[in-house]
């Protein structure tokens, strides 16, 4: 047995590795003896936190200044990327008119969010992969006893016929076992898949403990929550057993007539417990939606913005033909000019962050993917507009023609044109006839949503290009100026958010195409294109100042 532990698992000093601890040191993870604390702080006091053993951990571990080593950063500054900053750094000229925030509550914020995280993984998602493991571990114990039954049919059937039978015999037998071969391949491939998650689950959920009985700030806040990964629960497979089905004898087309093997069928089922909502740490909407950061992009007349995220935030105006990207620090990363020296009617990003714009006056799409530029539709007769990138990697485009009297909206897969989208049912148009710029998005319900601001009505169509319904604004706010709906963009929890820019402010609608409330309070003036990134954050163009504001919503 150790000599530092007796049967009541006593816990010695680390230092000299006798005496019975009496203290901890929270910034080293240290035990100590009252006898060994003086010599630990020798090289500084400031440099430890002593503090009772009973309450280690209870001190929080904040990162040094970067700017004033002798700091400790307890606060993020919400401007500049939610970087650690000590009381020193507030009061410098980086920092003048910024907006700060506690590390404390946020680091108590995101404690909260790691524990959840923790027991939704272990309390209800991983019992649903531990009960399909056990279902298909049970169907494979019970697989040889199946398959039995089928051949002993087979066999007694067979012992029926004579010699002239015994080829026929022999040829199902090696049917059915076929299946059988495939039939276990499948449901051991399924196991294994499951078996490979449930492993990556329990390394995350040990990852969250750590992370839970740590006091590391910068580890704490740094984690990205993997449960919506794994909340995706997986298919299930029924299979339906083959079965084996006798016929009279017959000396005339023995085969046909000595039985039938049903194939081996395999059905989906849908998963038996709903995952949580994709974010897991909230998508409510705020009661007072907040600005939290202003791009200044030097262009007149912003038209379209498009991100994933706020690292690459692509723009373009109706000035030049420079299509530009910024970071949220508003540095400039690249410029992109278009090949007909006219500026870009549009662009969007597809799922792999490539970016793709429309040109009306060469009348085509172009995307750039890995560094290379590719024409990806040309068109006659219409002018591309505006674009959408669908959940299923489609691209929507709407257009209108060379008279300037019809529009309509087209689907792309690749290059092929696959759905065209015009008139209604009794075949009237969907779509106000001009060239009247008409944004257009997909919400998670695959309905197609295009805002055409000078019929003054957000026009809805199911997947197909079935009518839906036509929103044409609240009636608080058209009472002030008409709606004119401009830019267009749905969020991850089914939301649609429509720019009205006569009314400076935006709309949101839910799933259905009903009213939820406005965004009015960020000081919007001549608003155009927007967008969200993937975590529901909100980008909005301001047309004249050449603004891209970042708002919070939910």
């Amino acid at each position: 047995m150790d000599s530092h532990y007796n049967a009541q698992d006593v816990h010695r000093c680390d230092l000299c590795e006798t005496a019975v601890v009496h203290s901890y040191c929270d910034i080293c993870d240290v035990n100590l003896c009252t006898s060994c604390i003086g010599k630990h702080i020798l090289d500084g006091y400031d440099k430890h936190t002593i503090v009772p053993f009973r309450e280690r951990r209870s001190t929080l571990i904040y990162p040094k200044c970067k700017e004033h080593s002798q700091r400790k950063c307890e606060l993020q500054c919400k401007d500049c990327g939610d970087s650690f900053v000590c009381l020193s750094c507030t009061a410098s000229e980086l920092h003048i008119g910024h907006r700060f925030v506690d590390v404390k509550e946020a680091y108590k914020m995101m404690k909260d969010a790691i524990k959840k995280d923790a027991e939704e993984l272990e309390i209800h998602i991983s019992p649903v992969y531990d009960e399909y493991a056990l279902d298909l571990m049970n169907q494979l114990a019970n697989l040889d006893g199946e398959y039995e039954k089928v051949t002993t049919a087979i066999s007694k059937q067979g012992e029926e016929w004579h010699k002239e039978i015994d080829y026929v015999v022999e040829r199902m037998e090696n049917e059915i076992s076929n299946i059988k071969v495939k039939h276990r391949e499948d449901l051991q491939k399924q196991l294994d898949e499951i078996k490979h998650l449930q492993s990556l689950m329990k390394q995350t959920l040990l990852t969250l403990r750590e992370i839970q009985e740590s006091t590391d700030v910068s580890s704490t806040i740094e984690y990205n929550s993997k449960i919506t990964e794994f909340s995706k629960s997986p298919t299930r497979f029924l299979y339906s057993m083959p079965t084996f089905m006798p016929k009279p004898i017959s000396h005339v087309k023995i085969y046909s007539y000595f039985g039938e093997i049903t194939p081996l069928r395999t059905t989906r089922e849908e998963p038996a417990v709903s995952a949580k909502p994709e974010n897991t740490l909230g998508g409510e909407l705020l009661a007072k939606p907040e600005l939290t950061k202003i791009i200044q992009t030097g262009y007149e007349e912003l038209r379209s913005v498009a991100c994933h995220n706020e690292e690459r935030i692509w723009t373009t105006c109706g000035k030049t033909n420079d299509i530009k990207c910024f970071n949220i620090k508003g540095f400039l990363l690249d410029t992109i000019k278009s090949k007909s020296g006219k500026w870009p009617n549009d662009l969007t990003l597809d799922k792999e962050g490539n970016l793709l714009f429309s040109e009306g006056t060469r009348r085509t799409v172009t995307i750039i993917k890995n560094g290379e530029t590719e024409e990806l539709i040309r068109v006659q007769g219409w002018m591309p507009n505006t674009l959408c990138v669908t959940s299923s990697s489609d691209l929507l485009v709407s257009m209108y023609n060379n008279e300037k009297d019809q529009s309509k909206v087209v689907r792309y897969t690749g290059s092929t044109e696959k759905q065209t989208i015009q008139f209604d049912d009794e075949g009237k148009p969907l779509y106000s006839g001009n060239n009247g710029i008409k944004y257009i998005t997909v919400n998670k319900n695959g309905d197609i949503c295009v805002s055409d601001c000078k019929a003054g009505a957000v026009v809805i169509v199911d997947k197909a290009g079935n009518f839906r319904c036509k929103y044409t604004g609240y009636p608080s706010r058209t009472k002030i100026s008409p709606f004119k709906p401009f830019g267009i963009t749905a969020d991850s929890q089914n939301r649609v958010l429509i720019v009205d820019r006569s009314n400076h402010c935006i709309h949101i609608l839910d799933g259905n195409g009903d009213f939820l409330r406005f965004i009015d309070n960020c000081n919007l003036k001549d608003p155009l294109g927007l967008c969200v990134d993937i975590y529901d954050n909100l980008f909005v163009c301001e047309f004249y100042k050449g603004y891209i504001k970042r708002i919070k919503y939910c």
